[in-house]
C-alpha cells in the first residue's frame, strides 16, 4: 500500500552536522589544515568547543609554522653564571632571577661549558662541593629548528633548555619548554613573575633616555600622560593594541622597533597576544650652534 503524502520522510538534502563533517575531512585527507581549521571555527560557533580548546588547537598547529628564532629569548636577555666570578657574586643571580636552569661560561661569554640546575646547588655545602661536578651538557640548537621538532626533542630527552646559535655558531639566545608550550597554552606565570606587571614601572636609564617596563594592556591615555607622549590610534584602547596596528602583527618576545622617539622592546609576549614592553623614550640633543665666520 503506497504510504500517504503527509507520511513520507523529508526528501530534501539534511544538513551536515560537525561529526559528519569531520568524519569526511579525516576520509579525503586533504592536502592542508584549512579545512580543519574551518571545521574547528565552525565547531566553536556551535558552541561544540570552547574558545580556550579552539585557541589551543590553533596554538597546536603554529608550533609547525614557527620557528625557534620567533620565540627565543636573546643573548642580551640571558641570564648567565660564570663559574670564574666568586661564588657569592653569581648565586646572588641565582635567587633573584628566580629561574631554574642557568648557561654556564668560563670566562668567554661566547662558550658555554654547560648548564646549571639551581635545585643541585642545595648541595652547595657539602665536602667536596665542586660547580665543574653538577653542571649537565649544553644543549645547542639552530635557530630554523620548528618548534614541534623541538618540543618533541625536549621530551625525548627530558631536557628543559637549549642555547640557540645562528648559522655561523654564534650564541643567539636561549629556548626553554616553558617557551614552546606557551605557544599552545598561552602566557605561563609562576610564583617568580614580577607582581607589578599591571602597572607602569620607571627603570635604569638607557643610553638614550629614560624607560619603563609598561604592560601591553595599559590605557593609550595613562601611557601618553606617563611618558608625555601624544600617540593616537582611534582603533585601540591600549598600548599593546597600538604597537601590533603599527607591526600589523602580534610582536614577538624579543622583538625591538622605533615609533617617534620611543624605543620599544618586547620583554613577554606569546603567539596570541603581547603581554610586557620596555620603552625608552629618546631624549633630544640639542644642536650644536654653528661656527660663525
Amino acid at each position: 500500500m503506497p504510504e500517504h503524502p503527509e507520511h513520507s520522510q523529508n526528501t530534501s538534502k539534511p544538513v551536515r552536522t560537525f561529526l559528519d563533517k569531520l568524519a569526511s575531512f579525516i576520509s579525503s585527507e586533504p592536502d592542508s589544515c584549512t579545512e580543519l581549521l574551518d571545521i574547528l571555527h565552525d565547531a566553536h560557533d556551535r558552541k561544540l568547543i570552547d574558545t580556550e580548546c579552539l585557541s589551543m588547537i590553533e596554538g597546536v598547529f603554529r608550533l609547525f609554522d614557527s620557528a625557534v628564532r620567533d620565540i627565543m629569548i636573546p643573548r642580551s636577555q640571558m641570564y648567565v653564571i660564570d663559574i670564574t666570578r666568586p661564588f657569592s657574586e653569581w648565586i646572588d643571580i641565582v635567587t633573584k632571577s628566580g629561574h631554574s636552569r642557568y648557561p654556564v661560561i668560563e670566562g668567554d661569554n661566547e662558550t658555554i661549558i654547560g648548564t646549571l640546575h639551581a635545585k643541585d646547588l642545595l648541595h652547595a655545602g657539602e665536602e667536596g662541593f665542586s660547580i665543574r661536578n653538577i653542571l649537565r651538557p649544553a644543549v645547542f640548537i639552530p635557530e630554523s629548528k620548528r618548534l614541534n621538532v623541538l618540543l618533541r626533542d625536549f621530551r625525548n630527552t627530558h631536557n628543559h633548555l637549549a642555547i640557540v646559535v645562528d648559522e655561523f655558531g654564534n650564541i643567539s639566545g636561549l629556548v626553554t619548554i616553558e617557551d614552546v608550550l606557551e605557544q599552545i597554552v598561552g602566557d605561563i606565570e609562576d610564583e617568580f613573575d614580577d607582581e607589578n606587571d599591571d602597572k607602569i614601572v620607571p627603570v635604569k636609564a638607557g643610553s638614550a633616555g629614560p624607560r619603563w617596563r609598561i604592560p601591553a594592556l595599559t590605557e593609550m591615555a595613562e601611557f601618553n600622560e606617563t611618558l608625555g607622549t601624544a600617540l593616537e590610534d582611534n582603533r585601540v584602547d591600549t598600548i599593546g593594541g597600538f604597537v601590533a596596528n603599527c607591526l600589523g602583527r602580534v610582536p614577538h618576545k624579543g622583538d625591538t622597533f622605533d615609533i617617534g622617539d620611543l624605543h620599544f622592546e618586547v620583554l613577554r609576549a606569546d603567539a596570541r597576544q603581547l603581554h610586557t614592553l620596555l620603552v625608552e623614550k629618546k631624549t633630544a640633543t640639542p644642536e650644536k650652534n654653528p661656527a660663525k665666520l
